[in-house]
């Protein structure tokens, strides 16, 4: 089942999240592209609204991709001097080489390390010998914790709020299930509950590792803090 999010919910997504907090995280991201090098082409797979490369794209020219075309029609009204591509980071081939290439959590959404593996295969395919593949899943086996979080905000007419639940109910197995409950007003109409499971993917630190070694990147963890929370990201290098 497809998560509404990227979906039928798509154009709430600029109030699912504050926009200071993406312009936060695209810092580091940032920094991290440019620690071994000065990119000019940067791919990114799996866009979603393109909240990131709107703060991305005043330093590197960004190409967009995703799976959803509901998400793509959001980031193009965020960002309409980028170039959007919809397709499947898992098989999607643009026959060009970028200087480098990154997929933030979009990528924990592959659920089984054959999934991962293409998915870095992907990347490693349009990155030039020499650049950079970045890659920043939510979690990590090692890092995984199940919790409650919540969020929300408000822009013009309309609101959302919602609360996140993620919980492991198979701790032997690579994937682990979020729940969301959405509560969306616009104007004076009623508010609207919608209930959207996710699946997503988890992986031990040297299962990535080993996938990278395996697509032909040289692979480094680097410990992040954002906005209090701790990430963890894998910089490659292409060989």
């Amino acid at each position: 089942m497809k998560p509404k999010l990227y979906y039928e919910l798509a154009e709430w997504w600029p109030l699912l999240i504050d926009p200071e907090d993406y312009r936060v995280s695209a810092l580091e991201f940032a920094r991290l592209l440019t620690l071994h090098g000065s990119p000019k082409h940067v791919l990114e797979l799996g866009c979603g609204g393109g909240s990131n490369a709107y703060y991305l794209k005043s330093q590197f020219e960004m190409t967009l991709v995703d799976l959803s075309s509901q998400m793509l029609r959001v980031s193009r009204t965020a960002n309409p001097e980028c170039p959007h591509v919809q397709g499947d980071m898992r098989t999607i081939r643009l026959d060009r080489m970028f200087d480098a290439v990154f997929i933030e959590d979009a990528v924990s959404y592959m659920t089984t390390e054959e999934d991962l593996r293409l998915a870095l295969e992907t990347a490693a395919a349009h990155c030039r010998p020499g650049g950079a593949c970045l890659f920043v899943p939510d979690e990590f086996c090692e890092t995984s914790r199940a919790g409650v979080s919540t969020g929300g905000r408000d822009l013009g007419e309309r609101s959302l709020r919602y609360l996140e639940w993620e919980h492991d109910l198979d701790p032997a197995d690579t994937r682990v299930e979020t729940d969301f409950v959405f509560l969306l007003r616009s104007g004076s109409t009623p508010t609207r509950v919608v209930h959207d499971h996710h699946v997503t993917g988890v992986f031990r630190r040297e299962v990535w590792l080993d996938l990278c070694r395996k697509a032909g990147l040289e692979p480094e963890i680097h410990a992040l803090e954002i906005l209090g929370i701790s990430v963890e990201a894998i910089l490659c290098t292409r060989n």
